[in-house]
């Protein structure tokens, strides 16, 4: 799938991307072109320190806030945000201005713009270390990441290679980067600054999520996810449908849940065994779960809809109808409401789950 060509256009994003290689792969199969843009799965994210919802705006070069009460403000960062990431211990909040090459520091306590970093290349994926207060952004088309310390706003740059997505393990003191045209992740050791290869099992590689010791990576070309031991690096093949896009994980019952972009369903993993696969609608890219309410929401853009399932039964319980593509999902846990970033002009979605 020759996604670079694509992505001089337009970015391919990890796991809630509207799927620009997808569309090259597919639309020579009669599968219907997604709305496009620069999007990444982590464009809505909750604040644990304020209780506020953070929603990329890409359209006005802003950030929603969404407040515990649901009153919604809006602030000025960079040009081309695309996503974000927030340390809950202090609070401050990283924007990724892929335009501007540049990364915008938000006060989580008064949502003003205290610092603007700027990164060397075309900023894109973000994660945060909140034991060490750094912040990681993988920057495409080049090598280098940027390190970012909390406490000065000072940057610095490593050969780590480009990543379309980042996890953090602090119990390991280690951090993943994964790659879309690779068949191989990077395992970065923040203190030697050191980088090793670790076998994912395929090329062409789109969402990861840690669950302890594993790492669970999508193949996004096949019908099967990787999950991967993070101590011994073995490798365990797991069947899902066809283009695993997306994961959601239920620490509370172990079970893995994944959407599979072209078959238009959930696989429901208990323990590396499919024990349930549910029909959604087509073509879903954004995955969030609700673990207190048992609650799995499941945005399909170009449907414009996202199917609220009951994970304790395995079934769609509601599809709610949206505008403007959503894309990316974030749920507050404390009052249970839940918001889309989407990809047209209006820049998020309160969903009506009550």
């Amino acid at each position: 799938m020759p996604c670079t060509a694509f992505r001089n256009v337009l970015l391919c994003s990890v796991s809630f991307a509207l799927l620009a290689c997808f569309v090259n792969l597919y639309a020579q199969q009669g599968e219907p072109e997604p709305q496009t843009g620069i999007i990444h799965r982590d464009a809505a994210v909750y604040s644990e320190m304020s209780g506020k919802i953070y929603i990329v705006d890409a359209p006005h070069n802003a950030v929603s806030i969404i407040s515990s009460g649901n009153q919604a403000t809006s602030v000025k960062v960079g040009t081309g945000p695309v996503s974000i990431g927030i340390n809950q211990r202090t609070g401050m909040v990283y924007v990724v201005n892929s335009f501007e090459h540049s990364v915008s520091v938000i006060d989580g306590k008064t949502d003003a713009v205290v610092a603007t970093v700027p990164t060397p290349a075309r900023s894109y994926a973000v994660a945060v270390d909140q034991v060490h207060n750094k912040v990681y952004v993988a920057n495409i088309f080049t090598n280098l990441l940027t390190i970012i310390d909390g406490d000065t706003n000072k940057a610095s740059n490593i050969p780590a290679g480009s990543a379309d997505a980042i996890i953090i393990d602090n119990e390991r003191d280690r951090v993943y980067l994964l790659h879309y045209e690779s068949d191989t992740l990077v395992e970065l050791n923040p203190a030697t600054e050191a980088t090793s290869k670790i076998p994912a099992g395929a090329m062409h590689l789109w969402a990861f999520l840690r669950a302890g010791t594993t790492l669970y990576v999508s193949h996004v070309q096949d019908s099967n996810i990787a999950a991967i031991d993070l101590d011994t690096h073995a490798i365990r093949t797991l069947p899902t449908g066809k283009m695993p896009c997306a994961f959601a994980f239920n620490s509370a019952t172990s079970q893995l849940y994944v959407a599979n972009y072209v078959e238009g369903t959930v696989t429901v993993l208990d323990k590396d065994n499919v024990v349930a696969t549910i029909k959604v609608p087509s073509h879903p890219q954004a995955i969030a779960l609700d673990s207190a309410k048992s609650l799995l929401y499941v945005a399909s853009p170009q449907q414009n809809a996202v199917a609220v399932i009951d994970v304790k039964s395995h079934r769609v319980v509601r599809t709610i109808p949206t505008t403007d593509h959503p894309y990316a999902i974030a749920i507050n846990p404390t009052s249970h409401d839940v918001y889309t970033a989407n990809l047209g002009s209006v820049p998020f979605m309160h969903l009506p789950v009550r």
